[in-house]
């Protein structure tokens, strides 16, 4: 078959051999991928045509030096991800993507690097924040509206509702679930601004549990039958070992940093009361068996004790919720060390709108009791905690990210806080090891560390309500050694 590309390529193909899957092809598109995930679009489009322009006519290419670019932000108190207060004052050097140096001392930028410097003015540097339990394509957008809108408009939510959270100050979230590869791979192509993501894809939930929102009348369903949710990559149903395997294994390798599992019954589902417990052990060691054949690690959804324990009992290296766990279980969790992602969920202008009197309000009720004593019992054993918003279905609630982050100092300390925000969820992901989707460290201010960073208009651990109003507060917003805001340069 003949291929129309125009004189330029026309020597590419001829009328009897395509190239299509030529080796130097292939290799071609494995080095344009790479650079669309690591690079951004338009240097993967640079490698692609140079090396289509070599398969045409191989010629010497000489290498043109750029100068190098840096950051220099003087006169800063550095929050650094790891303590609790404030560094002397301070000098840090950004170059690329990475922090270089991190000095007392003024720092002299090498004679032919093209600096800017920002006049910190004693302002705090600090990490840029982590959401370590996000939903980004199902954060601003009604239930309704997901469950019954195209495809095509939920996409268009969730690429607002990032630009929205990087500009909150999150330039790194972890998200529990939702079709948010393609997502991920635009903002990493540098098409639409927004945060890092380390993404799950479709929630895996037996029949009947918290990942299954089919209506009732598409109960029983027929074999090989898919929901919208599961053909849009929502949510994966599956109901024995195999079948637990497979869809595990077909988020890996559409890119899942981690896995996500339903492991009992939740508050915006239909069918599930909490007290239930999901999956039999079985499966769930199928699921879990999957991910750490690929290098990473299993993530459940509970609340009880009972789910909660046989998901100890699989292996799976991390609890998202647990409101209503037991001091017994959340000794067994201290024992494995086991990471808990908690959220502040209370009854307040926060909380996901379920009508008064409806299974899912009396379901949210139940949960929200809990959580007191759940962060009591998270610091009595010193658990591994993370923190995460868990927003859905509001963008009101989903504006107020740095707001429900605040809310931990009601049993934290506010340099606490920040560090849970920062340097411990930075930890937390690092679980994800090799899969993780970004080399190089994040949630802390040292040097070698990717330059995810935040400049507060004050300060944070004096008062972390600066944190609720970032539009105002944040004066510099950097991601990736780029920024997206930048009220002093």
């Amino acid at each position: 078959m003949s291929m129309r590309l125009g004189q330029a390529y026309g020597s590419l193909i001829d009328d009897n051999v395509c190239r299509c899957c030529s080796p130097q092809m292939q290799a071609l598109t494995q080095i344009m991928n790479g650079d669309l995930s690591r690079r951004g679009f338009f240097l993967g489009a640079a490698a692609l045509f140079a090396g289509l322009g070599g398969l045409a006519n191989p010629t010497e290419v000489r290498a043109q030096t750029a100068t190098p670019k840096g950051v220099l932000f003087e006169n800063v108190r550095i929050f650094d991800g790891t303590g609790t207060s404030l560094s002397a004052p301070s000098n840090v050097l950004v170059v690329g993507n990475l922090i270089q140096q991190i000095a007392t001392t003024p720092i002299v930028p090498p004679a032919e690097m093209s600096v800017t410097r920002i006049a910190g003015g004693g302002r705090t540097l600090m990490p840029g924040l982590i959401d370590a339990h996000m939903h980004i394509m199902f954060a601003t957008i009604p239930q309704l509206a997901i469950l019954t809108s195209d495809i095509g408009f939920i996409n268009v939510a969730a690429v607002k509702a990032a630009s929205d959270t990087l500009m909150q100050g999150f330039t790194t979230i972890r998200d529990m679930g939702g079709p948010c590869f393609g997502l991920k791979r635009g903002i990493d192509a540098g098409l639409v601004p927004g945060p890092r993501i380390w993404p799950s894809g479709a929630f895996i939930s037996q029949t009947g549990g918290h990942g299954d929102f089919r209506l009732p009348n598409e109960l029983p369903a027929r074999p090989g039958d898919f929901s919208f949710s599961e053909r849009v990559g929502g949510a994966a149903i599956a109901d024995d070992p195999a079948e637990v395997r497979k869809r595990a294994r077909e988020q890996l390798a559409l890119g899942a940093a981690q896995i996500k599992l339903m492991a009992g019954g939740g508050v915006s589902s239909v069918y599930d009361p909490l007290d239930v417990t999901q999956f039999t052990l079985e499966e769930m060691q199928a699921a879990v068996g999957a991910a750490e054949n690929w290098g990473t690690y299993a993530t459940v959804h509970a609340y009880t004790p009972k789910a909660v324990q046989q998901a100890l009992s699989a292996g799976v290296r991390c609890i998202e919720h647990g409101n209503l766990l037991d001091d017994a279980t959340v000794s067994m969790m201290a024992e494995k060390g086991i990471w808990w992602c908690l959220q502040p969920f209370l009854d307040d202008e926060d909380a996901t709108p379920f009508p008064e009197g409806s299974a899912n309000r009396r379901k949210q009720l139940q949960m929200f009791s809990g959580t007191d004593n759940a962060y009591a019992l998270a610091k009595k054993h010193k658990i591994r905690t993370a923190w995460g918003s868990d927003t859905l279905f509001d963008a009101k609630v989903a504006s107020r990210q740095g707001a429900q982050l605040s809310k931990l100092t009601r049993w934290y300390a506010p340099g606490e806080v920040l560090k849970m925000a920062t340097g411990d969820n930075g930890q937390l992901l690092s679980l994800s090891g090799l899969r993780s989707p970004y080399e190089g460290k994040i949630g802390v201010v040292q040097e070698g560390a990717l330059a995810d960073l935040l400049l507060v208009d004050g300060d944070p651990v004096a008062d972390i309500g600066l944190i609720e109003d970032p539009t105002r507060n944040f004066v510099v917003i950097m991601k990736d050694g780029a920024f997206a805001r930048n009220r002093l340069g």
